[in-house]
């Protein structure tokens, strides 16, 4: 099953390319993954009939506990047939209905058949979290296919609200879920039901469950989403409003259902909104002209019944509606797919301008009647059998069960009046409507649907093979008295007698519709969708109120709030907790307590300066007096770290700088500084109180206290910040290095505002068209701002200094260095460069593309990690190796080593792309707005 779901993953990668290669074709292929699926489930049908049911069990997160365990029986096998038959013909079937010129063919291949794969891992997840899961991917991929066409403002509207609807109830699932599986101390179903909770905490999580599942099938008070779905193209209505994505709530309900039933909340709530669900829809597809949203409400209206039926809790109903569940997938799918042929070869599903289509389609009409009939419960139809079941089920009940008897017999009679104004709609001729002009309907576009109908006729006529397959589902509730099976003939019994009542009320109902002697006006003054509407406009308001109040344009403003914040939630605690020890020591050393003074006064001059670049020379003291500290508690990795940060830090700082004013743009008023003063003087202090509480509450052993050993026989190195950080703590480097490629992107995004611009980002000569001859040690672009004499000590310099930050590369693994550090020496040598000759002098320095260094050392890193898992080891695993070479000796090799080049590949790529946007570019920019400046005033401007 495992295997199946990413196969879906792959299909869903490589659909696009397929699709561009050969066009609308590539669909046949894309469906055979579905189809796999459905073979696969066909596969497995003995031994699920047995009551066997198929599990996998996968080890997901082992320290949490977490796995992914999937489980098939008989429900999850139906619904499996289901996704992977119906998902297989609905391709194929879009083969046709799509242009091959289509722009959005290959990203619908490619979320459809995603869709398809989340559809399938929800319906066999054990694990109620790995179902959220799924759960929400058929959200998010529901989205993106009702949306196809993002130019239409519809589509988008209709993508929005089932997203919003079905995410908000998809997270009060969750709730429940969390409650459930806590409780039992695991999410794995088949094991929750061994030890469910009892009383009010059960009930609040079975609620919260509904909410999910109710939202997620249209049912009552959430019926408005699924109509406006109807902006997706055909074939996604068919799947996913049919057979799979509003089914994932009835599967739910179909799942929970024989552990849960008699508990207070289950039947009521199922049963009551799925009547009025029932009614509401049905009612509704009788007032529609739109083929498409006539079917559509219908669907609210059944699976309306469906939650009646699967709801009530005893073996007969369960039966009934599993039966319901295949033949409602049937003949929905059919229905759908027969609108879409009309559309496609009509150009128009409004039924008040269909005319004389039976009689040009004959093919097509047959296969819709099929349909048809058996949504209207007409035998020998899969919609007959479990119609009639539903009501012998209910006949055997008590009172209750007698009134809900009554609602389904009602509905069923309003849904044979809303098929029969399908069938008229679409085929009938109708008196003063000019014929319809229409396509011939090729027979390859007509086989999805027809196959559908012919399922759907094959199993009312194959039911007692069918019931042998279902019943294991159905035996899970118990019994009282004699089972019920699925029959096409029981006899004359008064369940045939309310089928026949629901026929005949049902064609009275439409001939009054018709006639214009029932009016189908709305029942409620108010609809869904409204109150829908009317919720987004005040949440909409509510965000423009509370932006225009929080949001003022202030940044002093924004970090005042959230520093307000620090100060009194934190602050708070400390002084109600107050989780001090009894012992304090100031300092170890006098000279601790100079570098703090040092940072505290550059600290407080930096706030009070006047000139920017004054303020920012004096943060850079604070921060070198914290490398001070460092080296004082003998950390001379992170001291040395902590020198080139502050170094490249204070440059880049200063590139920015150039192109702002000399001095701060105003000053606050007295009475607004002394409340900065204080606040920032409270924010020290509460960061300092939650530091020194926080290292002295520690009550285990630290993990680090292994490092040393660790890293000298696991990571074979002596330099344990080195080796924590390529080795032990690879993960965390990892997704550090991908942050510097992602910000170093984003600089670059920033500063180079167009495409093309993006070519001086290489700084390869050729590519900004200034080739030049090179020299030795002037570039011979020296202007009268810089300094001949500072070019050539620097090129004489630069080799030195790349050499020594490829001796700390290397030598990082036993001494002081290490990539990071090394990389922003080798950044400080270019930025020498860049600020001794300019923009040219850099690109001669490293005539390289940043964008390139960036990937290659995320390349090489990740690499490094891959390269250990073909040997046997994990990702990341580093190994030791130790060899003798004739002339140089021992040589002790780790090839975590790999890891350190490409962090150094992409901090070197990240002060270089710096450079280049910041500096050089902001440099041309600067000189192309004053290119228009006479040249004498720029002379003055030198002297």
């Amino acid at each position: 099953m495992l295997v199946l779901v990413a196969v879906h993953a792959l299909a869903a990668v490589i659909a696009p390319a397929l699709v561009r290669t050969w066009g609308r074709r590539a669909l046949y292929l894309v469906a055979a993954v579905p189809a796999a699926t459905l073979v696969w489930a066909l596969a497995h049908t003995d031994q699920v009939r047995s009551g066997d049911p198929v599990v996998e069990t996968v080890p997901w997160v082992p320290g949490l506990g977490l796995e992914i365990a999937l489980r098939m029986g008989t429900l999850g096998w139906l619904l499996v047939v289901l996704v992977g038959g119906v998902g297989a013909l609905v391709l194929a079937y879009s083969a046709h209905y799509f242009s091959s010129d289509d722009p959005g063919l290959g990203r619908f291949a490619a979320v459809f058949v995603a869709f398809a794969g989340a559809m399938l891992g929800l319906v066999v997840s054990d694990d109620l979290l790995l179902l959220y899961v799924f759960w929400e991917l058929t959200t998010v991929f529901s989205y993106l296919l009702i949306g196809y066409d993002p130019a239409k403002r519809a589509s988008r509207r209709a993508a929005m609200q089932a997203l919003l609807v079905t995410t908000l109830g998809g997270l009060a699932m969750l709730a429940g879920f969390i409650m459930l599986g806590q409780h039992a101390g695991t999410y794995r179903w088949s094991r929750i039901v061994e030890n469910l909770p009892d009383g009010g905490y059960l009930a609040v999580a079975l609620v919260l469950v509904l909410l999910g599942a109710l939202s997620k099938s249209a049912i009552f008070p959430f019926t408005f989403w699924l109509p406006n779905a109807m902006a997706a193209p055909t074939p996604v209505s068919a799947y996913l409003h049919a057979a799979a994505m509003v089914k994932a709530g009835v599967f739910l309900v179909a799942l929970m259902g024989p552990a849960v039933a008699d508990v207070a909340p289950w039947r009521p709530v199922l049963v009551t909104a799925g009547v009025t669900t029932l009614f509401l829809g049905a009612w509704s597809a009788l007032r529609q002209v739109d083929l498409k949203l006539l079917l559509a409400y219908g669907t609210v209206s059944q699976l309306g019944l469906l939650m009646v039926v699967l709801g009530a809790g005893t073996r007969d109903t369960a039966l009934a509606g599993v039966a319901m569940v295949l033949a409602h997938a049937l003949f929905k799918a059919t229905l759908f797919l027969c609108v879409g042929i009309i559309d496609h070869d009509t150009g128009t599903r409004d039924l008040r301008g269909l005319s004389g289509l039976g009689r040009r389609s004959p093919a097509l009409a047959v296969v819709a009647t099929l349909a048809a009939a058996s949504m209207a419960g007409l035998p020998p139809m899969a919609g007959f059998v479990a119609k009639e079941a539903a009501y012998e089920a209910f006949l055997h009940g008590g009172t209750i069960d007698r009134l809900v008897l009554a609602g389904l017999v009602l509905g069923s009679a309003l849904t044979v009046a809303y098929t029969l104004r399908f069938l008229w709609g679409a085929f009938v001729d109708k008196p003063g409507v000019p014929q319809v002009e229409a396509h011939p309907t090729r027979w390859p576009f007509l086989a999805a649907p027809a196959l559908l109908a012919a399922g759907g006729l094959a199993v009312g006529v194959a039911t007692p093979a069918v019931d042998r397959l279902l019943a294991p589902y159905a035996d899970l509730y118990p019994s009282t008295g004699t089972p019920y099976h699925l029959a096409l003939w029981h006899g004359p019994t008064l369940a045939l007698g309310l089928s026949v009542v629901a026929v005949a009320v049902g064609a009275g109902l439409f001939l009054l519709v018709h006639r214009g002697r029932l009016r189908t006006g709305a029942w409620l003054p108010f609809d869904g969708a409204a109150a829908y509407q009317r919720v987004i406009n005040g949440v909409d308001r509510l965000a423009v109120e509370l932006t225009g109040a929080t949001q003022r344009g202030s940044l002093p403003f924004y970090l005042g709030v959230i520093l307000l914040v620090l100060v009194v939630l934190p602050g708070s605690a400390l002084l109600a907790g107050s989780p001090w020890s009894g012992s304090f020591r100031a300092w170890d050393t006098p000279l601790q307590a100079v570098a703090a003074a040092v940072v505290i006064v550059s600290a407080i001059a930096a706030a009070r300066s006047l000139r920017r670049l004054t303020a920012m020379i004096l943060v850079g003291v604070s921060g070198y007096g914290t490398a001070v500290l460092f080296i004082l508690h003998g950390a001379p990795d992170l001291a040395l770290t902590q020198f080139l940060v502050e170094t490249v830090t204070i440059v880049m700082f200063v590139l920015v700088l150039r192109r702002l004013p000399e001095k701060f743009s105003e000053r606050p008023i007295r009475s607004s500084r002394r409340g900065r003063i204080g606040l920032g003087i409270a924010v020290g202090a509460v960061t300092a109180g939650m530091a020194y509480v926080a290292a002295g509450g520690r009550t285990a052993v630290p993990i680090s206290v292994d490092f040393p050993g660790e890293a000298v026989s696991y990571g074979g190195g002596k330099n344990v910040v080195n080796v924590t950080l390529v080795d032990i703590r690879a993960w965390d480097t990892m997704g550090e290095i991908a942050v510097l490629v992602v910000a170093a992107t984003g600089v670059a995004s920033l500063i180079f505002r167009r495409s093309r611009d993006l070519d001086r980002r290489s700084g390869i000569p050729g590519a900004t068209g200034t080739a030049s001859r090179p020299r030795w040690l002037t570039t011979g672009a020296t202007t009268r701002r810089q300094s001949v004499i500072l070019q050539v000590v620097t090129r004489l310099l630069f080799h030195a200094i790349v050499v020594f930050s490829i001796y700390l590369l290397f030598s990082g693994h036993n001494a002081p260095g290490g990539g990071f550090a090394a990389g922003l020496v080798a950044g400080l040598a270019l930025t020498v460069r860049y600020l001794a000759g300019g923009r040219t002098e850099l690109n001669s320095a490293a005539p390289v593309d940043a964008g390139k260094l960036l990937g290659a050392g995320l390349f090489v890193a990740v690499g490094t990690g891959v390269a250990a898992i073909p040997f046997g080891g994990e990702f990341l695993q580093s190994a030791l190796l130790d060899f003798h070479l004739p002339v140089v000796g021992h040589l002790h090799f780790v090839t975590s080593v790999f890891f350190d080049v490409g962090v150094y590949l992409i901090v070197v790529g990240l002060v270089l792309d710096i450079l280049r946007s910041l500096g050089a570019e902001m440099d041309r920019q600067h000189e192309t707005e004053r290119s228009d400046v006479p040249a004498e005033v720029r002379d003055k401007e030198l002297v």
